[in-house]
């Protein structure tokens, strides 16, 4: 189900991460406007592509005139993780009708995902699986990174380097937060090690993004043949 309740639960609860999301929309504001793109330009990007690593990443290839398929490659590269969480998410998805599905989506991220795929696999705190949650979540961190964004192009970088904070270790300790939940058995283990263990030797072989893409599809893989991926799990 998708519903309104559902919305305002996952919105509250990565209402606080989103507060520490918005820097790095700040940082790519500053960014792509010393890369020369205009601030409404850049404040558009933020909202409608939502994507703060392939963003970066293209801001990189920015010139003119652009090399369109460089930056459709690269950002493939980088979000081809999607692939795999859409496919984890899609016990629930697909028992939406399409209007649905596609009001669900859009928004999903990195961090939405870790809550609220927990929450799916436990049916939600009344034992309803609610795919609200996933988009409340995601209209958290979609604020938060717009309004960050549109700080930093019309701010410039005047405001320093925001890193010296500590604020870019606040989504590391998020992620590790939620997958230490989920780490209670050797069972469990073993996917994360196997998953782990690519991301770090792959992470020179590979071009930037890739590594993470192969620890998923290992991590996932040893789950699959161990049992421990199972649909509405």
């Amino acid at each position: 189900m998708l519903d309104g309740r559902g919305v305002r639960a996952g919105f509250l609860r990565l209402a606080p991460v989103g507060v520490f999301a918005a820097p790095f929309g700040l940082a790519f504001g500053a960014a792509a406007v010393e890369h020369g793109l205009l601030p409404l330009e850049t404040l558009i990007m933020s909202a409608t592509v939502f994507a703060g690593a392939a963003q970066f990443a293209v801001l990189d290839l920015w010139s003119h005139p652009l090399p369109l398929l460089s930056i459709a490659l690269t950002v493939l590269a980088v979000n081809a993780r999607h692939l795999l969480l859409g496919a984890a998410l899609s016990p629930w998805v697909n028992a939406l009708p399409w209007p649905r599905r596609l009001l669900a989506l859009p928004l999903l991220s990195d961090a939405n995902f870790a809550d609220s795929y927990r929450s799916l696999r436990e049916g939600g705190g009344d034992g309803v699986a609610n795919l609200g949650v996933l988009v409340g979540g995601g209209l958290a961190l979609w604020l938060a990174w717009t309004a960050g964004t549109a700080l930093g192009a019309y701010a410039g970088s005047g405001l320093g380097d925001l890193g010296r904070f500590g604020i870019d270790l606040v989504m590391a300790c998020f992620f590790a937060a939620v997958a230490a939940g989920d780490l209670k058995t050797p069972s469990s283990l073993l996917p994360a090690a196997v998953a782990a263990a690519v991301a770090v030797l792959a992470l020179e072989a590979v071009p930037a993004g890739w590594n993470i893409i192969l620890a998923a599809l290992a991590g996932a893989s040893v789950g699959a043949l161990t049992g421990r991926l199972r649909p509405g799990r």
